[in-house]
């Protein structure tokens, strides 16, 4: 029976200028274990995005203002606090998620929410590292360089990650000194609310951070706002195209991370029952809802059938199962669109001739309507095939061969994406040759997926550009300027 929640889920409104407001109209959010309404989220008009851009412009240009007065450290000593404040509610924001999402509840209370934590206190340690530079040009010349923040920014975070990926940009953002439009993705908007609470409890002055909910007209009229300075986006590659063009009028700054087709390659000398494991996280952490999922596995071929094997073993022992319960590894996919969209890509690797060697079947759980699928393989893939080319975005997996090094690192690179890519071997020279060879934003080598607030992440390609996490993510959230003192 899929247990009941913990947690009151109160209905969404809108967050301007420090106070809660109702939007234009009201939409569902749907639990996707049950298939049931959990509540309603207001959806934001674009006068309500109007009033939000000028809340956020207001206190980013009062120069008496509470936000223009702090100093760096003070700016890091507030996102500390709301550090805490998410690491003292991270049971309640982690069966939010889980409840608004389908993750299981260990993903979100073990590891999404801890990350939370850390990215927050990262940020807050760099407001105060946050700096210029003296440039000795010429003799009669003073000269140096300052980082400014760049103003009003507009942050639009998906589904898959949902409080998660919106730290990774209100962390840099803050600690710049930058304010704040943030949309939260349509179908999970829950996180992102409480989030706001806890956010004016921390004391944020109102206005620093503004949260409008909707759906895509919203983003796009965060998009086209003139008053909006630059915009960071985490969704899929079609979406950061139109973020451009749209974007392009008011020449704003952008940073997308976009999506992801990661090769995953399994070499015969490596450990093969780690990279199994690390087979089995790449593709079915998250329900494979995951931007970096390594949802292309090349395994040598003098070790693929003792691989497969023990692949095929362990997938056929998961199922998916009710989110909330600790033990469960496979929850539900997000929404009733994305799971058609997932079952689509199974009848269409069905249908260009590859091997179903496990899962392929919607499931219910406890007689449900919720949004289950089981974990799928599919082996004599060719890298040509839709499903070894284009994002599924689901527990799917396309198996391929390969037989030697430069075959396996062309195979990799011949697709449009670039986010991430892992290679397992024992062979050290062989691990850093093929990682210098991948067009990948990160590479893993013998594990997969691991993340750290310190390390930047980002794609090459129709990945996307530019970079999350780390001391690189403050350039984007800062302009710099160069001051020329003649003496």
């Amino acid at each position: 029976m899929i247990a009941a929640s913990k947690s009151k889920v109160s209905p969404g409104r809108l967050l301007i200028d420090g106070r809660w407001t109702d939007g234009a109209k009201n939409f569902d959010t749907i639990n996707p274990a049950t298939g049931e309404v959990l509540t309603q989220i207001a959806e934001a008009s674009g006068d309500d995005v109007d009033r939000a851009v000028g809340a956020a412009r207001k206190a980013f240009e009062d120069r008496g203002g509470p936000w223009r007065k702090l100093s760096a450290s003070e700016r890091g000593r507030l996102i500390w606090l709301l550090a805490d404040l998410v690491e003292k509610n991270i049971d309640e924001l982690a069966e939010i998620e889980t409840l608004d999402n389908g993750k299981p509840i260990f993903e979100a209370r073990y590891v999404d929410m801890p990350m939370v934590v850390d990215v927050l206190r990262y940020y807050a340690g760099l407001a105060t590292k946050i700096h210029g530079e003296t440039v000795n040009t010429a003799e009669g010349a003073f000269t140096y360089t300052l980082r400014e923040p760049v103003g009003v920014v507009g942050l639009i975070v998906p589904w898959n990650f949902p409080l998660l990926l919106a730290s990774w940009k209100l962390g840099p953002a803050l600690a710049c000194g930058n304010t704040i439009v943030l949309k939260p993705a349509e179908q999970t908007s829950l996180s992102a609310l409480r989030f706001g609470e806890l956010a004016i409890e921390a004391g944020i002055p109102a206005g620093v951070l503004n949260i409008v909910t909707g759906g895509p007209s919203t983003g796009k009229a965060i998009v086209r706002h003139a008053g909006i300075d630059k915009i960071s986006f985490t969704g899929s590659t079609l979406v950061g195209k139109e973020i451009m063009r749209g974007a392009a009028d008011s020449l704003k700054r952008i940073t997308l991370e976009l999506g992801g087709k990661s090769p995953n390659i399994v070499f015969a000398d490596s450990d093969i029952d780690n990279a199994v494991k690390g087979a089995i996280t790449g593709i079915f952490y998250g329900k494979g809802e995951v931007c970096n999922a390594g949802s292309r596995l090349f395994v040598e071929s003098k070790a693929q059938d003792e691989f497969m094997e023990k692949l095929l073993v362990r997938v056929k022992k998961m199922q998916p199962a009710d989110p909330l319960d600790p033990k469960t590894r496979m929850g539900a996919i997000v929404s009733q669109e994305q799971l058609q969209t997932v079952l689509g890509y199974i009848d269409t690797g069905k249908n260009e001739g590859a091997k179903l060697l496990a899962g392929g079947n919607r499931v219910s759980v406890d007689e449900g309507k919720g949004f289950f699928i089981e974990p799928t393989i599919f082996g004599g893939v060719s890298n040509d095939m839709r499903i070894a080319q284009e994002e599924i975005f689901g527990p799917v997996l396309a198996t391929l061969t390969f037989d030697s090094m430069d075959q396996v690192i062309d195979l990799a690179n011949r697709n449009p994406y670039g986010l991430a890519a892992a290679v397992w071997t024992r062979d050290i020279k062989k691990a850093h040759t093929v990682s210098r060879q991948l067009k990948a934003g990160t590479v893993w080598i013998n594990t997969y997926g691991l993340m750290d607030a310190a390390l930047p992440f980002g794609g090459y390609k129709s990945s996307g550009f530019g970079r999350e996490l780390g001391q690189h993510a403050i350039e984007h959230y800062t302009e710099l300027k160069t001051v020329w003192l003649s003496l």
